[in-house]
């Protein structure tokens, strides 16, 4: 197979949740990979959707693209993901980076979820880091980037690199580390593990929020921009510095909206729970506190 180094990169951003879904294709070629897709879930009904993932793949169709590669950056905390939906009108297979095994052993028993492997085999494919492969003309490398959780990936793809939650935008910084797993000095060596690479290499971001003094999203920066620009991590500030800028911010940090339904159907590679026995599909909530509180 001849692949393709530079991709064309199609983004779609997720009001909802802020997540950016990435439809990657060589030039021409007719084959795509998909990156972390959403599915709609309305948290104070409990209503499922496929609005996000209708709307990804009817612009593959108008492209002419078929989706062959989904793959997912690391067991989101803030959507749920739309990948079985898609793996099921298209056949996709699902990879995730190998340490999600460590993310399921540590919510497994959070959440009581038995049926949750604690080997990744609810993925179809599980990357190790510096692994290489083919998918779509276009050859991927997988990078290692844990710190945020210890799951969390990079896919660098020609002069692209799809970074998930390691970095935002300059103006914005780096993901929080203060989830079971993270850690602030892990993530700041992932970051610059990115930021050595060539300085016109491409970061596609996974979120954007907006922040003050910039009035539209945006969600593709360079290493050069992010080296010079970004508010935690640019112009050389230290390991010592930014950890203790990342602790400090953690913590006056609330838990993601969504972040109870979004990891115990995440670590599934997006399968709701099993039904229980009157065929009901439902979310568990695991409660703080009570064992403090008399009479609950």
């Amino acid at each position: 197979m001849t692949t393709i180094n530079n991709p064309q990169v199609h983004a779609f951003f997720h009001d909802a949740t802020n997540t950016v879904t990435y439809l990657v294709h060589a030039p021409g070629g007719r084959d795509a990979i998909l990156i972390d897709p959403v599915l709609d879930y309305d948290h104070r009904s409990g209503r499922l959707g496929t609005q996000s993932v209708d709307a990804v793949m009817a612009a593959a169709k108008a492209r002419g693209l078929t989706i062959v590669q989904i793959l997912e950056t690391h067991a989101h905390a803030d959507h749920l993901s739309g990948a079985p939906v898609v793996k099921a009108r298209t056949g996709a297979p699902v990879g995730i980076g190998e340490h999600i095994r460590d993310v399921q052993g540590i919510f497994r028993p959070v959440f009581g979820a038995d049926d949750v492997s604690g080997t990744g085999a609810e993925f179809d494919r599980l990357f190790a880091d510096g692994e290489r492969f083919e998918a779509a003309g276009l050859t991927i490398e997988v990078i290692h980037t844990p710190g945020h959780t210890p799951a969390c990936v990079s896919y660098h793809i020609g002069d692209a690199v799809f970074v998930g939650d390691t970095l935002f935008m300059p103006d914005y910084g780096t993901a929080r580390a203060d989830f079971p797993g993270g850690d602030a000095a892990t993530l700041y060596r992932s970051i610059h593990k990115l930021l050595a690479l060539p300085d016109e290499t491409r970061l596609f971001m996974c979120h954007d929020y907006l922040p003050e003094g910039r009035d539209s999203y945006a969600w593709e920066t360079t290493v050069a921009e992010e080296k010079a620009r970004n508010i935690h991590v640019g112009g050389g500030v230290s390991e010592a510095d930014f950890v203790a800028m990342r602790q400090g911010r953690d913590a006056t940090l609330a838990a993601p909206v969504l972040l109870l339904p979004s990891i115990q159907t995440n670590i599934r590679a997006g399968h709701l729970p099993p039904a229980d026995l009157d065929g009901a599909r439902r979310l568990r909530i695991p409660l703080r506190g009570a064992e403090t509180i008399e009479g609950v």
